[in-house]
């Protein structure tokens, strides 16, 4: 294994790394528009929002006179496009902010809240997401998620792949790029940031696209980790066993 005997931080991609955003999202609305009467394709609404995400970002980068815009308003602008085009009639202002807001109550993968424990007792651990503070500090208390403080592309005004995020995150804790290991269950995520010297730690999640999954099955990077969930990459990075 690389040689990782420097890193004293540990940051986290968040949707599909940490958490279940998919199965989440699907579930959370079936049973909220059986309470509320109201009849849609939720799963098609769900890999359509996420689907379009990249692109959402990307229109903030091509167009930096707009400013700067948080990922919950970037997914309200998606949703009021997306329920027009899936034929999802009858909701109110207050319907799209409950179902804006559903990516505030995503749920962990089994293994994310044993192994980010076992890692906050060696490590600083944060996310780096392109959530906003907002929404990654409710999915926090949510889903119970331990982490020492969290950092958002917010904080940078940039998103991720940008450099700014990464580089911002060394930054602001005061350390060295090759101090801090990026973990992320998408390679595209761990090729950004070793271009900025950062560390990389792979755990795939095969199942976050559902049936819809075309990639990142497995590690196509020389990551300076892979293994199958957290609680492997506290076995190599030498942490404690969970008591």
């Amino acid at each position: 294994m690389p040689d990782v005997s420097a890193v004293k931080a540990l940051v986290f991609d968040v949707f599909g790394t940490v958490v279940d955003w998919r199965t989440s999202l699907i579930s959370d609305f079936t049973k909220w528009s059986k309470m509320r009467g109201v009849k849609g394709d939720w799963t098609a609404l769900v890999d359509g929002w996420r689907a379009v995400y990249q692109a959402s970002m990307d229109e903030v980068r091509k167009h930096p006179e707009r400013g700067y815009k948080i990922l919950d308003t970037l997914h309200r602008e998606s949703l009021e496009k997306l329920v027009a085009q899936l034929s999802i009639t009858g909701l109110t202002d207050a319907d799209l902010h409950h179902l804006t807001m559903g990516w505030h109550r995503l749920h962990p993968w089994p293994d994310a809240i044993a192994g980010l424990t076992r890692l906050k007792k060696e490590f600083i651990i944060s996310p780096l997401s392109n959530g906003n503070v907002a929404l990654l500090t409710e999915m926090a208390k949510f889903a119970g998620l331990p982490w020492d403080l969290v950092m958002s592309a917010e904080l940078f005004e940039h998103y991720k792949p940008d450099p700014e995020t990464y580089l911002g995150a060394a930054r602001l804790l005061c350390l060295k790029p090759e101090q801090i290991m990026m973990v992320a269950a998408h390679n595209s995520d761990l090729s950004a940031a070793r271009k900025q010297g950062l560390k990389t730690a792979f755990v795939p999640r095969p199942t976050e696209y559902g049936p819809l999954q075309k990639r990142d099955f497995k590690p196509e990077g020389e990551w300076d980790i892979v293994a199958d969930n957290f609680g492997g990459i506290a076995d190599k990075l030498g942490c404690q066993a969970a008591a």
